[in-house]
Order: C-alpha cells, then structure tokens, then sequence
C-alpha cells in the first residue's frame, strides 16, 4: 500500500474514531442528566461554567495570614430526655453527652475568640484547638440577635486576625472562606462576592439583625463561626448559613459583615450583652405592589408599618406609610441596609433621617433607646435561685411590648438537678403567671416555687411566641 493510501485511511480512521468517541459521551451525559432533578440542572450547568474560570488573584499570602487565626471548637452538651408525661414522676431521665463542632476567630492576642452562637449554644464544654494545642475556653457572651459569641482562652499565643472593613467589600471581589468543615482542620475555599445586604430569616431571635454577605465560595457544616477574608487576608465576615436543600454546600453562602462583628464584639468583652439601639418602630421593604399602594415610584427605601406609642420613632414624628429615604445621609435601599446601620449604633446616638410623607420630604432626628426605652448601658441582670438551682431574669420592656404582657420572668438556666429541672420547663421560656398571680421579678418566682404545695399550673410564652400551659404537682 502506498503513503498517500496509508495517510487518507489513517486520516479517515481518526475522523470515524473521534464520531464514535462523541456520540458515547453525549450518551453518557445524557445518562448523567437523567439523575439530577430538574430543579438541580439549572445551578449543576452554573456550577460548571464557573469552575472554568481561572481567577488572576494569588491566594497563597491570603491562605498564609489567615489560618492560623481560625481555630477548631468542639463542645460538649449533656442532654436530659424526657416523655413529657406521668412517667417523668417516677422514673429519673435519661441523660447523654452531644458532641458538636464549629469554627472560630482568633480577635485579639489575648485570648478573645469570636464564633457563632449556635456552634456553642447550651454547651457544657467548650475545647478550643489550634493546630496540635487544645485548650478549654469559657463563654464570656453571646449573643442571639447576630448569633454571635465570644469565648476565652488562657494563652497569648495565638495571633489576632487583621480586620477589614465590610463597608468597602464590593460584589463580585474574590474572597475565601476558611474554616473547619467535616473536621477537616484548616481548609480553605475560595469564591466571589455574590450579594450584599442579605436577608434570609434563619435567625429566631425575637430581634434579629440579618444583613449578610452572601458568596459562592464553598462553606458546610462546621464552616460556621469560620473567617471569610478578602484576597489581602483581612477578615470581612463571619461564616454563619448555608442556603441549601441537602445540609451540604449548594452554591450559597452567607456571612456576617466584620463591622457589625466587632460592635458585638466589644459589647460583650465590656459589657457581657450587645447595647443594641432601638427605633421602636417596624419597617417593610418595598415591592411594586406597595408602592402602587401607597402612591410612590422608587423603591428603594423603607416603609413605616408601625410605630410603638412613646417609643423613638413616635417622639421623631413617624408615622404609618412614612417612607423612610436616608438616615445620616446614607441611601437606604432595603430593610437589611437599615438593620445593618442601626446594629453598629448605640443607645443614644441620634440618627438624621430622612422621610418621604405623600409628596413631601421630612427632615427628622431620631435618638435611639435600649430594650428597656432609656438611653442607658443596660448590663444583664442574671438571678440565681439557689434551691431551685437555676437563674432567671426580668423581661425587658421591648420584649414585653413585642409579646403583648405586662410581666413575665425568663428562664435562663438550671443544673440537671434540682427542683426546677424536673420540672421540664425550656430556657428561654417566659413564666408570666402561677395559679393565676402574675410574677414580676424572678425573687418573685422563687418564693412562690419554694413555698407552692399540691397541684399548681404555670402559664407563659414559649420561644415562639406561643402561649403555653404547664400544670404540675408537689
């Protein structure tokens, strides 16, 4: 066979070859397709798309000087389980120790470490490890509006990560996320800014403060309490919330802006609870359909859907369908924009704003007040009862208002035995009555509990706001 014939059949070969190659991997992705819900398809065909992009950024330096910065916690909880009924009278519950995990920020050299509060929430223990060190933290605050929290460690040798400012993060600028996640110690992901100004309601906090930034760098479960930093290495955020159907990464990520962190921060390290700034009033965002409504065409800004008589808002002259435009000459373009503001003011501060009524401007100063409507620090005020083994304390005014009563003492906390324990009443819950006396202040309870006999109800408000009765015998 001659050259020319040799080269046309290998020629020929390899066109046929590279068909047969095609059509089996068209089949193959096709076989592929048929495994993911139509729902997945969409972010599956993003997903791939990006990973195709070579970002010019060099995260080496970042990756360097923020490691060593975030730290492993685990905690260790002991768990009663109860049946909730008259088997609970005679037999002791039964009890276990969960193991749970997180990440956290090393935040000044002296031992101060930021984390989420859920990581450590209702923990026993709190273990904190760096590298091939472990050490046992104490909870100096935390904080459920933010679900922020700062714990302690005795040592100095861990270094402080440097702070950005989460006012300059733009949308679409590269950062990475680094944290704990599946215990795999010290690992790094790297995405975009996505979002800012987020609000996704996963905080059941009676008073949430949720303006996140949002990236798609990887983040899963014990990422949260971790750094996200910029491409210099400067923390910008707090991981805190995926949003996903699964429990795993699905492209959303979500973080708490570094400003509102170190508010929060100093707040509890000075105080041990956040001087949180209130308006009194509740606002919306505005949709189209509110703004036909109320008769105006921007949307950005905010509506006034309520306001509290007495409170900040009403003493500023608000009122229902104000639209809120600018506070100290800052655009206001949603809700979340407005919380994040407030959450780095303090009791005090007066806020120019200003409010669009019908077609005219208002210039208007409103001066924030604390949960309790004054302008003080407010400290917490925890009281042990010690027979009953556990603390309470009194409802602050805002909550009161919020709830619709007029008394009411928290449940704080209690050891595993004890009186009060074997009752089964939740933390967080709010004793408003027993047998029908309203209680005011937690001495209160206490002496009605030690000297109460035979059958007693108690009645309050559980963490959702619903009214809840409990009777019991002694």
């Amino acid at each position: 066979m001659g050259k020319l014939q040799t080269i046309i059949l290998a020629l020929v070969s390899g066109i046929f070859g590279a068909l047969i190659v095609g059509e089996f991997q068209q089949n193959d992705t096709d076989k592929e397709e048929n495994f993911v819900a139509p729902s997945q398809q969409k972010n599956q065909v993003s997903q791939v798309s990006y990973s195709t992009i070579i970002p010019n950024e060099n995260f080496v330096e970042a990756s360097r000087k923020s490691t060593g910065s975030v730290v492993f916690i685990q905690t260790l909880s002991e768990v009663e389980y109860r049946t909730g009924g008259w088997m609970d009278w005679f037999f002791e519950p039964r009890s276990s120790q969960r193991v749970g995990s997180g990440s956290g920020v090393v935040f000044s050299d002296d031992g101060y470490i930021v984390t989420n509060n859920h990581v450590i929430k209702d923990a026993d223990e709190i273990t904190v490890i760096a590298g091939k060190r472990s050490y046992q933290a104490d909870l100096v605050g935390r904080d459920p509006s933010s679900d922020l929290a700062v714990i302690k460690i005795n040592s100095t040798d861990l270094a402080a990560i440097e702070k950005g400012d989460s006012e300059q993060v733009k949308v679409g600028e590269w950062v990475l996320a680094v944290g704990n996640p599946f215990n795999l110690t010290s690992t790094v992901t790297a995405g975009i800014v996505s979002a800012k100004g987020r609000n996704i309601n996963i905080l059941r906090d009676k008073f949430p403060i949720e303006s996140f930034i949002q990236t798609d760098a990887a983040i899963n479960p014990g990422n949260s309490g971790g750094a996200l930093v910029n491409a210099d290495g400067k923390l910008i955020g707090i991981n805190t919330a995926i949003l996903s159907r699964t429990g795993s990464y699905a492209g959303y990520g979500f973080a708490i802006p570094v400003n509102i962190v170190k508010k929060v921060f100093n707040d509890l390290v000075k105080y041990g609870e956040l001087q949180k700034g209130f308006t009194g009033a509740e606002f919306i965002d505005i949709d189209s359909e509110l703004a036909e409504r109320i008769g105006v065409e921007d949307l950005d800004g905010v509506i006034v859907a309520e306001v509290k008589e007495g409170s900040a808002a009403d003493k500023a002259g608000l009122k229902k369908r104000d639209v809120l435009r600018k506070v100290n000459d800052k655009q206001i373009s949603s809700k979340a924009t407005l919380e994040e503001l407030i959450a780095k003011s303090y009791p005090g501060d007066k806020l120019s704003i200003l409010v669009q009524r019908d077609n005219e401007m208002l210039d208007r100063e409103l001066i924030l007040t604390n949960r309790e409507g004054t302008t003080n620090i407010i400290t917490r005020d925890i009281y042990y009862a010690e027979d009953l083994n556990a603390s309470f304390e009194s409802v602050s005014k805002v909550e009161r208002d919020l709830l619709g009563i007029k008394s009411g003492v928290k449940v704080v906390d209690y050891k595993a035995n004890g009186f009060f324990a074997n009752l089964g009443i939740p933390k967080g819950f709010i004793i408003t009555q027993i047998n029908n006396k309203a209680i005011n202040k937690p001495a209160e309870l206490e002496k009605i509990l030690e000297d109460i006999r035979g059958r007693f109800d108690v009645i309050g408000i559980d963490e959702k706001g619903r009214k809840v009765y409990y009777p019991f015998r002694r």
